[in-house]
């Protein structure tokens, strides 16, 4: 691991011992913690969670037409032109 050193206020530092003590954890695993839910908020999905997204919807949906798989161009084309019209 990689030491560094932050400020926090007041407020903040008495908080985190509060939270510390509550759930029997270091401060810093909190902090590293609270990094790590911010980077994943921030990061964006990773490729691997849009393909695992992605196949889990593979057949949940019906559009009520039989010919998608042979006219998928016209449809998308359809919906871009509904999309980008509004």
């Amino acid at each position: 691991m990689i030491s560094t050193q932050i400020q926090l206020t007041e407020g903040q530092s008495w908080a985190l011992k509060e939270l510390a003590l509550k759930e029997d954890l270091p401060e810093a695993e909190l902090i590293r913690r609270a990094v790590n839910h911010w980077l994943q908020m921030h990061r964006g999905v990773s490729m691997e969670e849009r393909r695992r997204r992605a196949v889990e919807v593979i057949g949940r949906f019906h559009s009520g037409s039989s010919d998608v798989s042979e006219q998928h161009d016209k449809y998308l084309a359809e919906a871009y032109g509904k999309w980008t019209s509004s």
